[in-house]
């Protein structure tokens, strides 16, 4: 008999709403992570899966056989359709690797950390969909302490991503990530809430 999959918490928000640290605190509760942004990292590393498929697109964008992401940046700043080429390339090692960890994750509950959950449409795979969230003015204060960040990098990311509101307005709940304490509550509260609901299933 096949293991039952876990109950699959998506995990997203924009830039600077604090999803990293968010997943962070889920971890710290014993629940196993699949963290979208670190697998890409690895995808483009030295014999990562994601090499070839950039290096069909952008030659240039390899550099001592693994994918530099600066180039990748500067390919995306220029050309509009670039974001979309390489999209098209990653999305599916992406959600191969996605699979893995979920046919192989033994805890009931498991997260998908994924940036794009709902602009991709990953949402329907999962149970629960979280948006963590703060106000715009602190969300641009965070992004903007980032090394080299500008107010035009900032407001091309924002520009990409679905608006804070669309993505709250279609999540099963939010985190707001205020504080370090608050965020933590949030999550403890959550996975109370679940782990009572599968025990009770």
């Amino acid at each position: 008999m096949s293991r039952k999959r876990p109950f699959l918490i998506g995990l997203t928000g924009s830039i600077g709403m604090g999803k990293s640290t968010t997943a962070a605190l889920f971890a710290n509760e014993g629940i196993p992570v699949w963290d979208a942004d670190k697998v890409v990292h690895r995808l483009y590393e030295k014999d990562g899966a994601g090499v070839a498929a950039i290096r069909r697109l952008y030659p240039d964008a390899v550099i001592d056989d693994m994918v530099s992401r600066a180039v990748l940046r500067d390919r995306i700043a220029k050309d509009p359709n670039a974001l979309g080429r390489i999209e098209a390339a990653i999305l599916p090692l992406l959600a191969k690797d996605r699979a893995r960890f979920i046919d192989n994750c033994a805890s009931p509950i498991a997260v998908l950390d994924m940036p794009t959950l709902l602009e991709t449409g990953a949402d329907k795979l999962v149970d629960l969909v979280v948006v963590v969230s703060v106000p715009p003015d602190v969300q641009r204060a965070r992004v903007m302490e980032r090394p080299g960040m500008t107010e035009t990098q900032l407001n091309v990311m924002l520009a990409r991503q679905m608006p804070d509101a669309e993505k709250r307005a279609r999540a099963d709940h939010v985190i707001q990530t205020l504080t370090l304490e608050g965020a933590r509550a949030s999550v403890q509260s959550l996975v109370d809430q679940i782990k009572r609901q599968l025990s009770d299933a």
